[in-house]
C-alpha cells in the first residue's frame, strides 16, 4: 500500500510540478493541468492516463483500477485504490501522468536521471 506521502516524494522533484490543496483534496499540477489527485479520505488516487487505454487497464486489474465518475470521463483520467498499489506501480503511473502534461524536452531531460 502506498500513501500520499509516497506520491509526494516522487512529485516534489519533478520539474514544473506543484502541490495544491483544493477543497481539502491534495492535487499535483503542472500549470493549471492536474496530473494526480486524491480523494478527500486519500483512499483513491486519480491520475492522467490515455482515454483509449483506460478500459484495458481497468479490465486487466479491476481490483486496483476503476473509471472516474461519468462527468470526468471526458478527461484523460483513471483511478486506483491506494491500498492495492505498490510503490513501483505508483511511481510508474505518476511519472507517466506527469509526462502527459509537460513538454517532451522537459521529461526527456529529467527521466535519464532516474535510470
Amino acid at each position: 500500500m502506498v500513501t500520499v506521502d509516497d506520491v509526494r516524494a516522487i512529485c516534489r522533484d519533478l520539474p514544473r510540478s506543484k502541490e495544491h490543496l483544493i477543497r481539502d483534496r491534495v492535487k499535483f499540477r503542472v500549470g493549471s493541468i492536474v496530473y494526480v489527485a486524491f480523494s478527500r479520505d486519500e483512499t483513491v488516487m486519480g491520475f492522467g492516463f490515455p482515454k483509449e487505454e483506460r478500459a484495458a487497464l481497468v479490465a486487466a486489474e479491476p481490483r486496483t483500477f476503476h473509471l472516474p465518475r461519468e462527468s470526468d470521463m471526458r478527461f484523460n483520467w483513471v483511478q486506483a485504490w491506494m491500498a492495492e498499489l505498490d510503490e513501483e506501480q505508483m511511481t510508474e503511473l505518476v511519472l507517466d501522468a506527469w509526462r502527459m502534461v509537460v513538454p517532451k524536452k522537459v521529461w526527456a531531460a529529467y527521466l535519464p536521471r532516474l535510470a
